[in-house]
C-alpha cells in the first residue's frame, strides 16, 4: 500500500463525500500526477534540465508541431516566468544546443524560438518507449468508457487549472 494515498474517509477527503469509489478515483488522479511529476523529475535529471526548460522544451515542440511562431514574450507568459528568468532559460536551452533563435516569419522587430533537431531526437529517443507503454495502457481502457475518461480527464484539468489558493491562515512574516 502506498503510505501516501488517502484512505476513504481519510485526511484528504470529508468522510460525508459518499460514494468510496469516487474517493478511489480521487486517489487514483492522485497517484497519477504523483507519477508524472516524478517521472519528469527523472527526465529533467536524465536531461540535465529543471523542470520549468524541461516544460518550455515541451511548449516549444507542439508550438512548432502545430505551426505557431513562439516569441520569447509568449513563452515567458505562457510559463509564467519573469523576463529575466526567461533570458536565462532562453541562454541554458541555446547553449545546451536545445534551441535556436530566428526572425519572427511575420514581424522583422521580433524574434521566435525554435527547438533543434537535437532537442527533437532526444525528446523522441527518451520518450517513445514511455509512449508506447503509455497507448498500450490507454487501450486497455473499454472502447465505450474512453469518451467519459476523457472528459472527466479535462474536467479535472479545468477544474485545477481554475483552482484559486485560499487565504492564509495566518499572516506571513516578512522575510528578514
Amino acid at each position: 500500500m502506498d503510505p501516501t494515498s488517502p484512505e476513504p474517509g481519510g485526511y484528504w477527503y470529508e468522510p460525508d463525500i459518499g460514494d468510496d469509489t469516487i474517493v478511489g478515483l480521487l486517489a487514483a488522479v492522485r497517484t497519477f500526477r504523483r507519477a508524472d511529476a516524478g517521472m519528469r523529475r527523472r527526465l529533467g535529471a536524465e536531461m540535465d534540465m529543471n523542470g520549468t526548460d524541461l516544460h518550455a522544451l515541451q511548449l516549444l515542440i507542439a508550438a512548432q508541431a502545430r505551426g505557431d511562431a513562439v516569441t520569447p514574450r509568449a513563452l515567458s507568459a505562457h510559463l509564467a516566468i519573469s523576463t529575466a528568468s526567461t533570458t536565462k532559460l532562453l541562454h541554458r536551452l541555446t547553449a545546451s544546443g536545445h534551441l535556436t533563435r530566428a526572425p519572427h516569419p511575420t514581424d522583422r522587430r521580433s524574434l521566435v524560438v525554435v527547438p533543434t533537431a537535437h532537442a527533437h531526437q532526444e525528446v523522441r529517443e527518451r520518450l517513445a518507449g514511455m509512449h508506447a507503454r503509455m497507448a498500450e495502457v490507454a487501450g486497455g481502457v473499454p472502447v465505450e468508457a474512453r469518451a467519459a475518461v476523457v472528459d472527466f480527464l479535462r474536467a479535472m484539468a479545468a477544474l485545477l487549472d481554475a483552482e484559486v489558493p485560499p487565504a492564509p491562515l495566518a499572516p506571513r512574516t516578512p522575510r528578514a
